[in-house]
């Protein structure tokens, strides 16, 4: 994994206050698909940002890890989160140490995008027990909040024509696809709400990639597209909270 940018120390504050704990709710969810009954011993977050999905990780692990690619970010972790309690180091999605003893879980949110699949499961294949889970997960913005149209026009009108997404790999994984000893035990795909104010909404937005590209390469301003947000939103706004659906998706995937 070598995607350097969100490597800002305003991205990893953004990450750490701006997004909404989405995660929680993911884990809960793979709690109830897989029956998940007990804690497991210890667990690993490969691109763990600004913790957040490794907090989500610690609900169901007796100890965790997370690591990723941004030294801003793991300092952002190491800034917020009790060290008797996490672990975190820098290191790529494919190249994360060898533990100890090897997890019993691997969660890897908004990675996969990024990584060289097959050094990544070599690596997992490494750390991981056998009979280990490896969960991939990731949740992103729709174009729909609970009745509201105009957001769904300003989504695609304004948000996608001033904010293009960036490229990147969005492969699906299958089966065929996986090398020997990594069995696919489900995919699911579900949705997620989350309530936001307009300044609260303003601040997530301006922590989306291709908002931090723009920002990233000169394009704009974060002043300016701040500006932009709340004069294009204020009317949809209207001075009220509003609900944002996410779209989201889990693979649990058995190491043999």
């Amino acid at each position: 994994m070598d995607n350097r940018s969100f490597d800002d120390n305003r991205i990893a504050h953004g990450y750490a206050c701006d997004r909404p704990w989405l995660h929680k709710q993911v884990i809960e969810r793979l709690r109830s698909d897989l029956n998940i009954v007990k804690n497991f011993h210890n667990g690993l977050d490969v691109g763990c940002g600004a913790g957040l999905s490794t907090r989500a990780l610690k609900l169901i692990c007796d100890s965790v890890i997370g690591t990723d690619i941004s030294a801003e970010m793991i300092q952002a972790c190491k800034e917020t989160y009790d060290a008797s309690e996490y672990t975190f180091y820098v290191a790529k999605a494919e190249e994360t140490h060898l533990p100890e003893t090897p997890y019993g879980i691997v969660t890897a949110a908004g990675v996969i995008n990024w990584v060289d699949k097959d050094a990544f499961l070599e690596n997992m294949n490494l750390v991981m027990a056998p009979k280990a889970l490896l969960v991939i997960y990731d949740f992103w913005i729709s174009d729909h909040m609970l009745g509201n149209d105009a957001y769904t026009e300003w989504f695609h009108n304004f948000y996608l024509a001033e904010f293009p997404k960036p490229p990147r790999n969005e492969e699906v994984w299958h089966q065929s696809d996986l090398p020997e000893g990594f069995i696919i035990k489900d995919q699911v795909t579900y949705r997620m709400r989350h309530e936001f104010d307009l300044d609260a909404f303003i601040r997530f937005m301006m922590t989306q990639s291709n908002v931090n590209l723009q920002i990233q390469s000169g394009q704009k301003t974060v002043n300016e597209i701040y500006r932009q947000m709340k004069q294009t939103l204020s009317p949809i706004f209207c001075e009220t909270r509003q609900t944002l659906i996410f779209d989201a998706y889990s693979w649990y995937i058995e190491r043999q």
